[in-house]
């Protein structure tokens, strides 16, 4: 359990030193076709639906790459 943590540490520094350093790096998350984005006068509602399904993806990948 411990090398679980310590990978998941290391995942979410350098997410973070990319959102730090590089923040024109994640500017497609949220802005790919099939985001849903509702404007109304007083409210908006976002739904990141392919981007979510691609994030869902690449840690699947991960996921079972440390299982090996």
């Amino acid at each position: 359990m411990g090398k679980w943590i310590m990978i998941i540490g290391a995942i979410l520094f350098a997410l973070g030193a990319i959102l730090h350093f590089a923040p024109w790096a994640l500017n497609w998350f949220g802005k790919l076709p099939g985001d849903i984005q509702i404007e109304k006068e007083r409210s908006s509602i976002f739904f990141p639906i392919k981007s979510m399904i691609i994030i869902s993806i690449i840690i699947s990948i991960l996921i079972n790459l440390f299982k090996r």
